[in-house]
């Protein structure tokens, strides 16, 4: 088995046994003697035994494994509370009352993971160390990496660059030769554009959808767009404060808030100066 897979593998078996387990449970047929053997610890077997030891097998660092044990099996409880039928659950009622403690339980160690990844993240703004490095190593400290990692990286930075980006200067991040990219086409402009016009029809939507749709549809729907305004605020700070930079051994890539791509210089086969529009095409970059 790849690398890849050994790392969605648990996952992959959680949502299988997810879908199998609730195809069972809502069935009414000779699989299930017709509702006569819905037993609840069919489930608990598959999600709080073997799925714990798949993660164990599967993970290598195993402080990452058992994290990801408690949440997964919080959902696999979860989960269970839905699809079980109610005169089935024996242990689930007080599994149940459990899985509060265990999420509040999490709650306070992702909290003070977040505390300690901004310490860092502020260590390194005043010691000019590069800021996608501090990123990178105080996520992997608690992820291990993978695709979970890349995500809270680029949240990391959304909120860095919301609150400390008048901070960061753009020579911190390594890199002989520094690039920038903001000024052209119309990159930053288009971004400060796009926060004014949801300024403007913020207030006016979630007015009509007060009236017209729901209170509460407004509100989620409010509570979205201004997510996606302070994504764009951070954004529209990030482009000019971080560049795309040359080395010795590689051409550093970044464009605002998305995670840094590193191209090795003995990859690139040749150089051409545009001279006009490069039209979209799979091939263009």
């Amino acid at each position: 088995m790849n690398a890849a897979l050994k790392k969605i593998f648990p996952l992959l078996f959680l949502i299988c046994i997810s879908i199998f387990w609730g195809l069972y449970y809502s069935s009414n047929g000779p699989l299930n003697d017709y509702g006569r053997a819905n037993y609840e610890w069919l489930l608990l077997i598959d999600g709080l035994i073997i799925l714990p030891i798949l993660y164990l097998i599967y993970s290598e660092n195993k402080r990452n494994a058992l994290l990801k044990i408690l949440v997964f099996g919080s959902l696999v409880v979860l989960v269970g509370s839905y699809i079980i039928p109610n005169q089935s659950k024996v242990l689930w009622p007080y599994l149940e009352m459990g899985r509060y403690l265990l999420l509040a339980g999490l709650v306070i160690v992702e909290m003070t993971a977040i505390a300690t990844m901004c310490s860092a993240i502020r260590a390194a703004t005043i010691n000019h160390d590069d800021l996608d490095i501090a990123i990178r190593s105080s996520v992997e400290k608690y992820t291990g990496g993978g695709v979970l990692a890349q995500i809270l990286e680029f949240e990391a930075r959304v909120w860095m660059f919301t609150f400390l980006g008048h901070r960061i200067d753009p020579s911190q991040y390594h890199g002989s030769k520094h690039f920038s990219y903001h000024l052209k086409a119309g990159a930053k402009t288009t971004a400060l554009g796009f926060i004014f016009i949801i300024l403007f029809e913020l207030p006016i939507v979630h007015l009509l959808l007060h009236f017209i749709w729901s209170p509460m549809a407004a509100n989620i729907i409010s509570f979205l767009t201004l997510f996606g305004l302070l994504f764009l605020v951070a954004e529209y700070r990030s482009m000019g404060r971080r560049p795309i930079s040359l080395n010795n051994d590689y051409l550093i890539v970044r464009f605002g808030l998305f995670n840094q791509k590193n191209i090795c210089l003995s990859d690139i086969h040749s150089i051409t100066q545009s001279s006009g529009y490069a039209p979209r095409s799979k091939a263009v970059k």
